[in-house]
């Protein structure tokens, strides 16, 4: 047994016998599924609870913590992985939005928490929920009846994950700028930070084009000059190779040596206004293009977006966390600013209510915002489409005859061979990697199961195959994430080099094609 492990076990059943806890537990369980834990590993599915006895009893058997639902059941016990999508909205009673903020930096979270409060504020939500996530973030709920029963001809219960997964993303959009500003203000140690987040300087600070409100890439502008008829040429991102360039001048038989090398942005979106085979480039229009003060938000202090999903759980409040043994204890506004882990100490703890009583309606400017910031992002997102990779567009026309498992890019390979952290990111690039290649459901179907076979410890199957489902039913084609979204390959350890291409399909129909 480890030593985290042993400390942990040492107080689950005093702390997990006070009545207070046992209550406060109780309450927050109505309607929800709730899983226990038993420090690595989660109990059964679907559970609940019901008596102050189902809670003991976990805890005799080893239980360290306990998992709730976002979505409110009318009955949970009833719910199983077996359920289409119309089983489970009519077995849904309702649901409430989870924020989760999580980063390697308290400090961090708790900027974000403070702005996404002040953002809900703003939007007249007055009562919310807050609590310490019994690590290094915070989590806000707010009730299912905030929210209007019925919203443009939808019931609000049906739409579930889309509706909270826009007020998610919405939110962490709304705030993205004060973010930047104030966590910039703190995290100077740049070292330090890399340490942490495995995530570099030149990676934190960020460049925008201002056209297309997208993060800029960084490219290079190259000077080269001929050493014997002086020639002097410029290139951009020229690939520098052991072997020599020969001078463009025909007359002339020497070779191109770098004289200087220049950094610059562009955006892959936007086409330069004289030219439109090429990008927009800050060397040509630098008014375009603008430094974000600061760190960029996501790449260390995000909203878990994960957590916005068909029955995903997430810690109760007043559990305990297996990895610090403090309690995930509730906080008010005040509380916030000064709020240390010493103060989740499961000894010294205050029980509060985590989920307040809600006007009804209370959240429907929010949800009214979010759903049109969202329309406006899908049709941004629809215009840039069009402009992708050629060859990414094309991947309706790949025969996967002419694709074999070893045309398949490093990364996806590493990935094959199975995971101990990050497996449900690395499920959602599997799936939508084979997909996008037109693998039948069948082959994707037992790739997969192959692959979580080599995990450590393997994903439920249920979850497997809720998220397989999930994906074969959706008409529009959902490419897997570039390579340079941080929070997939990077993250976990599949990259550890620059690749040649943007997208891993981009590598394979390069293979396809010289093939």
């Amino acid at each position: 047994m480890s030593e985290k492990e042993e400390r942990i076990r040492s107080i689950t059943k005093m702390y997990y016998s006070n009545p207070k806890v046992q209550e406060v537990l109780l309450k927050f369980s109505k309607d929800r599924e709730v899983v226990p834990r038993y420090f690595e590993g989660f109990g059964k599915r679907p559970d609940t609870l019901q008596y102050p006895s189902d809670i003991m009893g976990l805890v005799n058997k080893g239980a360290t913590s306990f998992h709730g639902s976002e979505e409110l059941w009318h009955d949970p016990l009833a719910i199983n992985s077996e359920m289409n999508q119309n089983e489970m909205s009519h077995a849904r009673k309702s649901w409430d939005l989870l924020i989760d903020i999580d980063s390697p930096f308290l400090d961090c979270s708790r900027i974000a928490a403070k702005l996404i409060i002040a953002a809900l504020e703003h939007h007249g939500i007055k009562n919310y929920g807050i609590k310490f996530s019994g690590s290094k973030g915070f989590h806000l709920i707010i009730a299912g009846n905030a929210f209007p029963r019925v919203h443009e001809e939808k019931e609000t219960k049906d739409m579930f994950p889309e509706w909270p997964r826009a007020i998610s993303q919405y939110l962490m959009d709304y705030i993205r700028k004060d973010y930047n500003k104030q966590a910039g203000e703190i995290l100077t140690d740049f070292d330090a930070i890399e340490r942490r987040t495995n995530v570099s300087k030149d990676e934190l600070l960020e460049i925008i084009c201002t056209k297309s409100s997208k993060p800029a890439k960084k490219g290079f502008i190259m000077k080269f000059t001929c050493n014997t008829c002086g020639l002097n040429i410029t290139r951009r991102d020229a690939k520098i190779t052991k072997r020599k360039l020969r001078c463009l001048n025909n007359s002339c038989a020497g070779e191109l040596e770098l004289q200087d090398t220049k950094e610059y942005y562009y955006d892959e979106y936007e086409k330069d206004p004289d030219n439109d085979k090429l990008p927009l480039s800050s060397d040509k229009y630098p008014e375009y293009f603008e430094a974000v003060k600061g760190v960029h938000a996501e790449k260390v202090a995000a909203l878990d977006l994960v957590l916005v999903a068909p029955r995903h759980l997430f810690r109760t409040p007043y559990s305990l966390h297996e990895k610090t043994s403090l309690a995930s204890v509730v906080l008010t506004k005040e509380e916030l600013e000064s709020f240390s882990p010493k103060d989740a100490n499961p000894m010294q703890i205050k029980i509060r209510e985590f989920v307040p009583e809600q006007e009804e309606g209370e959240a429907k400017k929010l949800l009214q915002e979010a759903l049109k910031w969202k329309q406006s992002r899908v049709s941004q997102d629809e215009k840039y489409d069009r402009k992708r990779d050629y060859a990414v567009q094309k991947y309706d026309k790949i025969d996967v005859k002419n694709v074999s498992d070893d045309m398949f890019p490093e990364p996806i390979q590493k990935l094959l061979r199975g995971l101990k952290d990050g497996k449900k990111r690395g499920l959602f690039i599997l799936i939508t990697f084979l997909k996008s290649l037109n693998f039948s459901p069948e082959v994707i179907q037992e790739k997969i199961k192959t692959w979580n076979a080599l995990n450590d410890p393997p994903l439920k199957e249920g979850y497997v195959r809720s998220q397989i489902d999930w994906h074969m039913k959706q008409k529009k084609q959902i490419l897997p994430p570039n390579y340079d979204n941080q929070s997939f390959y990077k993250d976990i350890g599949l990259i550890d080099k620059r690749p040649d291409a943007k997208n891993p399909i981009v590598e394979v129909l390069r293979k396809a094609r010289r093939r």
